[in-house]
């Protein structure tokens, strides 16, 4: 079966159910009710041509053998396959499935399939991954691509072959594409001025790699807020950690140091938890001693203990919008590159201070 040979390929998934051992076919109805694979066909597309009661005969005969029609075929004869390829990180990341869920609302309506692959931060399986849904003949594709993607030949080739692509959240510098992300740099400024006006002035950044677009904004929003308010910057607090170990074994360092950090901004909400995790057993008291601001308001977020304040970043509403974008493309042939900016928002909970009054 074809979900089979995808499965093997990279993690998928289809918006509805298509049972894995429906096995009837157009020639099966054909040769069950003796007419010809050409009028089954037809009268299961109400053709006109074809008789009311052949209509009702294969239709009823089809549903009641629980038929499903081929998603590549049909869409091969409206000239797309109906079939989207989407591209992410890491579905384990609660960001990235839940911005598929809001990619899964808007498909399932138009009756659309997604074909889901992950890169886990590997460019060579990004790669990979293109090509696995260009052999599938994908009708478009939805990417969020890997922290250690440098080239973007693979994105190229995929336009070349006149499949439209989409970023989203994690988008590619190098190619002229349609976009939909959060406003990074708002999200970062505005925590850190939080936590500033809450008493802090000795704040670290924790970011990810600077290739990644989403990194530079952040780390542009956290110097600006510095500089707003008057705090120096200290390159020495500013530091590529990206993950729960990464966060821990930096956060543990520097809050040893003499003139320790009395707040860190975070590139996601897994480094963090890691930065939490240091400060407790260094005795430290959060947020007395040191604030926490996490990014992406992941359910992690709402289980630390204390829980940890987060930027929102609207998850759902990213994967319906980008979902929009690529399907006006692919039906309305929109040729025009369109960027959406989703607004963030601070989610204030236990990791960081209250407000000075």
């Amino acid at each position: 079966m074809f979900y089979k040979f995808a499965e093997n390929i990279c993690k998928s998934f289809y918006h509805k159910s298509m049972p894995p051992n429906s096995n009837i076919t157009i020639k099966d109805i054909a040769k069950a009710l003796g007419i010809s694979v050409s009028t089954v066909s037809r009268a299961l597309n109400n053709n006109p041509d074809i008789s009311s009661e052949t209509i009702q005969l294969v239709q009823e005969y089809a549903k009641r053998h629980k038929y499903v029609p081929n998603a590549l075929a049909l869409g091969l004869r409206n000239q797309h396959s109906k079939i989207i390829g989407v591209i992410v990180p890491e579905l384990a990341n609660n960001f990235f499935s839940t911005v598929l869920s809001g990619m899964e609302t808007v498909a399932e309506t138009l009756d659309y399939y997604l074909i889901v692959c992950q890169s886990m931060e590997d460019y060579e399986k990004e790669i990979r991954s293109v090509k696995t849904l260009l052999n599938l003949h994908v009708c478009g594709v939805l990417v969020s691509m890997a922290k250690t993607t440098k080239k973007f030949d693979h994105f190229t080739e995929l336009i070349y072959n006149g499949i439209p692509i989409v970023f989203f959240d994690r988008i590619c510098p190098g190619i002229e594409a349609s976009k939909v992300v959060v406003n990074d740099y708002t999200g970062a400024l505005d925590a850190v001025e939080y936590m500033i006006q809450t008493g802090c002035n000795r704040l670290a950044l924790f970011h990810s790699p600077m290739n990644l677009e989403i990194s530079k904004n952040r780390k542009n929003g956290f110097l600006d807020a510095l500089i707003k308010n008057k705090i120096a910057v200290n390159e020495h607090l500013i530091r590529t950690a990206d993950t729960k170990q990464t966060g821990f074994e930096n956060a543990l360092h520097l809050l040893q140091q003499p003139q320790r950090p009395d707040a860190f901004m975070c590139m996601n909400d897994f480094t963090a938890v890691g930065v939490l995790l240091a400060a407790k057993q260094l005795g430290l008291n959060v947020p007395e001693d040191v604030s926490i601001f996490g990014f992406s308001n992941s359910m992690v977020a709402q289980y630390t203990d204390p829980t940890l304040s987060s930027v929102d970043q609207h998850p759902l509403e990213m994967g319906e919008q980008v979902m929009n974008l690529l399907i006006d493309k692919i039906e309305k042939n929109e040729q025009s590159l369109r960027n959406k900016i989703i607004k963030t928002t601070l989610v204030i909970r236990n990791t960081t201070r209250r407000k000075i009054k």
